[in-house]
């Protein structure tokens, strides 16, 4: 293979489980080696390549933010390195980068450009999530966040349920984690009580993961609180 730099997809943690029970033992050696990144915040970063090696030389390395705050007309310019022929780290804040994630858009520019994009294997709490759910595995959309406005959040979700029904597909979507347990009242109220609902919550957590499916009409009462914990919802009509 022609010798182009790479830049590499590193998952980080779901929860705060030891990384070696979720990250292989290769991942946690190439970051070791990598002098560059893109990460989503700077701050995560730090900390999770410390986690990895705490040999690392935290001040020797280069960091480009890339969140939803950044402007995408400066993108290009954070391949720098990869210019001089030198190999990247992309990482978002939990999870897989680029799905459902600003790092698509370096992604992108790196594909544009002609270099290597390897992904490196990792937890993703969308497809763990809907592995654990029972529901259709081979045809199945995620949306990301919900809008925020209650009337346009109540249609969006009428809509999904709609289209679980009309195509089997399993939907998927996400919310801000102060908001869940609202979120989770909303479901409970507006879909049909047969409805298929699975609440995924705290993935790879060894003390407080809980995925749990159940009709909606029995989500009225919640086995627990879900507010403030990184959660992930999945519906799926019978």
């Amino acid at each position: 293979m022609e010798n182009k730099p790479v830049l590499y997809l590193i998952p980080v943690n779901l929860s705060d489980a030891p990384l070696a029970s979720a990250l292989p033992a290769r991942n946690l050696e190439l970051v070791s080696r990598l002098k560059h990144y893109v990460v989503e915040n700077l701050r995560t970063a730090r900390r999770f390549l410390k986690k990895c090696d705490r040999s690392i030389d935290i001040d020797s390395l280069t960091f480009a933010e890339l969140n939803v705050h950044s402007d995408p007309a400066k993108v290009p310019a954070m391949l720098a390195p990869m210019e001089r022929g030198e190999d990247m780290g992309l990482m978002s804040e939990a999870g897989c980068p680029a799905v459902a994630d600003p790092g698509a858009l370096l992604v992108a520019e790196a594909q544009r450009r002609g270099y290597r994009v390897v992904p490196l294997v990792g937890p993703s709490s969308i497809l763990m999530g809907l592995m654990a759910s029972g529901f259709n595995g081979q045809g199945f959309s995620f949306h990301g966040y919900l809008p925020i406005q209650s009337a346009d959040r109540d249609r969006k979700i009428k809509e999904l349920e709609a289209a679980a029904r009309r195509t089997g597909m399993t939907q998927i979507f996400i919310e801000t984690p102060y908001r869940n347990d609202r979120m989770l009242a909303q479901l409970a109220h507006l879909l049909q009580p047969d409805t298929l609902l699975c609440v995924a919550s705290a993935i790879t957590d060894p003390e407080r993961e809980s995925i749990v499916t159940m009709p909606a009409a029995r989500w009225k009462t919640p086995p627990r609180s879900y507010d403030k914990i990184p959660t992930i919802f999945l519906i799926s009509r019978p």
